[in-house]
């Protein structure tokens, strides 16, 4: 899991007033960390219960994974226990008052292995203290069993916290103790184990890498590093020679990024030219380079490979070329000497990488499919050697089979090559993410007045905060900020998926990407680097893109195992057709020419061997992940991983929050009734001085309604005795001092004014404070109800003083999104802290039958609960602080983007767009991606279950078919491209038609 554990901050889109945008401007902090997929939220046990994970070291096989588990589940008090065998792990569910944590691991140590327990996440979802994330690229993985071994070596580094390997990405993800072990060590590790490894990045503030132009002896370099030492704030710095990039470390609080390159420049005296590296950049031209090398390498070892064939298909029916290739040179013909020699370069040369990888696998314990390819060429090649030293001394010439290593080898490359160029159109949503940030901005130079006296071009990496930037109409808007000067539209749909331009002006937030349309804009950068909200969409995206399907588990345990038992398969189909050939079972017709029982077995076995490679069977899953995280994206739904959309395409129910998510959560007054002596004008400044300290919707609309009442002014903030009132301030002059305020959730508020009390509330709040309500106003309430409004009561000194009426319209979108999901067969609830009666208005307006009103913030999780004890999966969608146990609780969690920051860290999808349309597309996507997953198995496995039959020779005796080995390196090439291309299909998606939904003609 990648870059997860940084922050993500999302600004809604909203439109026109200046409130709206205010309120656009409010920083959503999303994702504090990305935990791993197994760790499971404690509140889905019951409370009596505890889990634990425990790291169990020695496991090998099944066999042992069922060991330990039976040594757990056979402990008083364990009420469930459960083994992963590729993550090395134990999953344990137990009453704390019988069992304790010492007990569990001695338990599985009894059992034969080495156990430790591994710490719980912290609730804050913060990293340990003195960790850092960092991101490598690792070359030479082909499956997922190369995959498991990465991962299983990072792991048993001390200092390294977790690692997360992604075969489709060809990345992982490391956190570590720096204090314990470095990047490098961990690159060695790596490289030991015989991969190829390189650092791409970590996620630490106080780190740049710069390519460093104009180095063109030792003395510039010299110079370069003396520079860097005598600057104040450089902690630490390493120039590599070969890349002519020097990484720096340093301290923010004495040194910013712009100021350290331009010192840099400014003290050279060969005038250095330094360039930021974007890691996303770097990562991109890697991967270029990858798929440059393996076409590079097919192409020589097609080029090599096509004489042998011509020499072995086309030759004898041109008797001049064949006359030359069977004239004796020494022991051998000419034409044998031609073959050895060609397939020899492509073997031992070209195809090393297969025999560097089989080794390592070898080494580690694990097998892969380098390791078929190897022991396929390895027979064919050696056998024609063999052959050919048998025949010069003997005299009995043996068919050889030089083209079957050859043409294998060329078809593993092809594939191979294919898969890389695949993996590169994967991760197309991350690559359109980083183009859309500007490469550089324009600064505008100030003097110590703040006078503008210039501008600077600089690169759009080096902005600092609070520095004003320059945006022309039409640029893109560099980094996420506030307007220090000017109006204008901005269109954010790049970011945000909402179509609509948004109007900015001073004090409007911006974000970092999106287009200014028309007017000039001075922006105040705010959030730079990895703060940014498009810097930290990209991170979600890679996250996801790296996280595990459960679905993934199990074909990653198939991959570790069918390794040993396709050799087992070759081994036994050799033996069978050769012994059956020596006891006579089939006539020396079947043989070739020339050839014996073991060489016709031979074949048979070599090309079990290569067709059974389980290549495709580990990216299966992995791309289509990819691939539909980035199209969510694209559509304004961000993922948090494939175990996300697993659980998302089961959902059989799915929960609404009211306010805010069915309704626009922009709460408007509409009644307004005092049934005291006090004056209008009185009664609304002191409600709204009760409500001024609440983050309530409501109570912010009550605030609203009062300043626009006294001051006539709802855009700006009208001036009245030449002072400025605005809703931006916290406290408006007009407002009366209140003391002891205090939300009571679910009922409302209370404060004090003038030693009075002040109740601001529904009816819950006045009764269990002593307040009388009198018939009249109950009435009142009761028709606001009936209408689908929320009645606010309203005490002064324990007397009920009047009602206010509040209105929160539906989302437009809303009654057609739950009629839609009632389509797809998934059951739509509300739940709702008001009011039966306003609960029920609301729901038959929407359509939604089943409502739980006056549920407290703390019982939505029950609500929850109650459904899922049927084995229901059931999503949550909301967006206020209240609603955050509610969204962990439940199966899916789905944040409206527009949400809290807690309500979003609890989700597992986020739709950016604050539109229910968006729920829909989720759980399309969802279906269809698993749809897809399931049909590249159907690919992945269909070669096998088909071909291994055939290339075992079973339909032979009756049918003559046979699969020759070059035959079935093609088929086992074709089933990864197979995979991967059917994975890309899913860029093509297009959220649902509502209409389509609905089933409706539109005429």
């Amino acid at each position: 899991m990648a870059p997860g554990t940084r922050d993500l901050q999302l600004t809604a889109a909203r439109a026109a007033s200046t409130e709206d945008d205010a309120g656009a401007g409010e920083e959503v902090r999303l994702l504090e960390e990305y935990l791993e997929e197994e760790v499971i939220n404690s509140s889905k046990i019951p409370a009596n219960l505890r889990r634990i994970q425990v790291r169990v070291t020695g496991m090998t096989c099944a066999a042992c994974s069922n060991s330990v588990e039976a040594a757990l589940s056979g402990l008083d008090g364990v009420a469930k226990a459960s083994v992963a065998l590729l993550q090395n792990k134990a999953d344990v569910v137990f009453d704390p008052s019988l069992v304790k944590d010492e007990d569990i691991k001695n338990a599985v140590e009894d059992a034969g292995f080495e156990a430790e327990i591994i710490p719980e996440p912290s609730t804050s979802h913060a990293k340990p203290n003195g960790t850092l994330t960092g991101q490598f690229t690792i070359g030479g993985m082909t499956c997922a069993a190369c995959v498991n071994s990465v991962e299983g070596i990072l792991r048993t580094l001390p200092g390294v916290k977790r690692a997360v390997v992604a075969l489709a990405t060809s990345l992982g993800e490391v956190e570590y103790d720096p204090t314990i072990v470095s990047k490098d060590d961990i690159v060695n590790a790596i490289e030991d184990a015989g991969f190829e490894a390189s650092f791409v990045q970590s996620y630490e503030q106080d780190k740049i890498i710069l390519g460093v132009l104009g180095v063109s002896s030792e003395l510039d370099v010299q110079q370069l590093e003396e520079i860097l030492c005598n600057l104040k704030g450089v902690r630490q710095f390493h120039f590599d020679r070969i890349l002519k990039e020097v990484e720096i470390v340093f301290d923010p609080e004495v040194l910013g990024s712009r100021s350290l390159v331009d010192a840099i420049e400014g003290e050279s005296s060969v005038k250095l030219k330094l360039v930021v590296k974007n890691p996303y950049t770097r990562m991109a031209s890697k991967d270029l380079q990858e798929s440059s090398d393996m076409l590079k390498l097919f192409a020589a070892s097609f080029f090599l490979s096509v004489p042998v064939i011509f020499m072995r298909l086309v030759c004898p029916h041109i008797p001049i070329l064949y006359s030359l290739l069977l004239r004796r040179c020494g022991p051998f013909q000419m034409g044998d000497w031609l073959k050895w020699a060609l397939v020899t370069i492509v073997q031992f040369v070209i195809g090393k990488r297969f025999y560097v990888a089989a080794g390592r696998a070898l080494r580690n314990g694990s097998t892969n499919m380098d390791v078929l390819v190897a022991l396929g060429t390895s027979a064919s090649y050696f056998y024609s050697v063999y052959a050919l030293l048998y025949g010069a001394v003997t005299g009995f010439w043996s068919p050889t089979y030089f083209e079957t290593s050859a043409m294998l080898i060329t078809f593993v490359l092809l594939g191979k090559y294919l898969e890389t160029v695949a993996k590169g159109k994967t991760s197309d949503a991350i690559k359109k993410l980083v183009e859309l940030a500007p490469a550089t901005a324009t600064l505008l130079l100030k003097d110590k007045e703040g006078k503008i006296v210039g501008e600077r071009q600089i690169d759009a990496l080096l902005i600092q905060p609070g520095d004003v930037l320059k945006v022309l109409p039409g640029a893109k808007v560099p980094v996420d900020g506030v307007v220090a000067w000017g109006s204008s539209h901005v269109n954010e749909s790049m970011v945000t998926g909402e179509s609509a331009s948004v109007f900015k002006e001073v004090n409007s937030s911006v974000i970092g990407g999106t287009i200014n349309l028309h007017g000039l804009l001075h922006i105040r950068a705010m959030k730079v680097g990895s703060n940014t909200v498009l810097s930290q969409i990209i991170s979600l995206v890679e996250t996801a893109q790296m996280s595990k399907a459960p679905i993934q588990k199990f074909a990653d345990y198939i991959a570790s195992v069918f390794v040993p038992t396709v050799v087992s398969m070759a081994f036994v189909t050799l033996l069978c057709w050769y012994f059956a050939g020596v006891l006579g079972a089939y006539p020396e017709a079947w043989l070739p020419e020339n050839g014996s029982h073991f060489v016709f077995a031979l074949m048979f076995a070599i090309s079990v061997v290569v067709i059974a490679c389980p290549c495709a069977l580990g990216l299966a899953t992995p791309t289509a992940v990819m691939v539909s995280t980035g199209v969510g994206a694209s559509n304004g739904v961000l993922i948090k991983g494939g175990d996300a959309l697993e659980r998302a395409q089961k959902i059989k129910y799915v929960i609404f929050d009211k306010t805010g998510t069915l309704t626009q959560g922009k709460a408007t007054v509409t009644d307004a009734k005092v049934f005291t002596g006090m004056d209008r004008g009185q009664f609304l400044t002191l409600v709204a001085s009760a409500e001024a300290n609440s983050e309530h919707p409501l109570g912010k609309a009550i605030l609203e309604y009062a300043r626009h009442f006294h001051f006539f002014d709802q855009s700006s903030g009208a001036t009245k005795d030449g002072k400025n009132y605005s809703i931006e301030t916290k406290y408006p002059g007009w407002l009366l001092d209140v003391s002891d305020f205090s939300a009571v959730p679910g009922k409302g508020v209370k404060c004090f004014t003038d030693g009075k009390q002040v109740l601001v509330g529904n009816r819950k709040l006045l009764t269990e404070s002593g307040v009388v309500i009198p018939n009249h106003a109950e009435n009142f309430v009761v028709e606001l109800e009936e209408s689908a409004k929320t009645g606010i009561l309203v005490a002064y000194n324990n007397v009920l003083i009047g009602v206010i009426g509040i209105a929160d319209p539906l989302k437009r979108e809303a009654t057609v999104v739950i009629e839609g999901l009632k389509k797809m067969g998934v059951c739509p609830v509300m739940v709702t802290g008001d009011n039966w009666r306003t609960a029920r208005a609301v729901a038959k307006e929407v359509g939604i039958q089943d409502v739980r009103a006056e549920v407290m913030p703390a019982g939505k999780a029950d609500v929850i609960h109650s459904f899922q004890k049927g084995g229901s999966v059931v999503a949550m969608v909301g967006d206020g602080i209240n609603d955050s146990p509610a969204l962990a609780a439940a199966d899916v969690g789905m944040a409206i983007g527009a949400g809290t920051d807690i309500a979003i860290e609890a989700a597992d999808f986020v739709l950016m767009r604050n539109n229910l349309e968006d729920v829909i597309t989720a759980i399309d996507l969802s279906r269809k991606t698993f749809s897809r997953i399931r049909l590249n198995y159907v690919f992945a496995m269909a070669y096998n279950v088909v071909a291994i039959p055939v290339a075992a020779g079973v339909f032979f005796p009756w049918l003559r078919i046979t699969l020759p080995p070059w035959l079935a390196g093609a088929c086992m090439a074709l089933s990864s491209v197979s995979v991967v291309c059917s994975s890309l299909l899913l860029r093509r998606y297009r959220t649902p038609r509502l209409t389509t939904i609905l089933e409706i003609t539109i005429e």
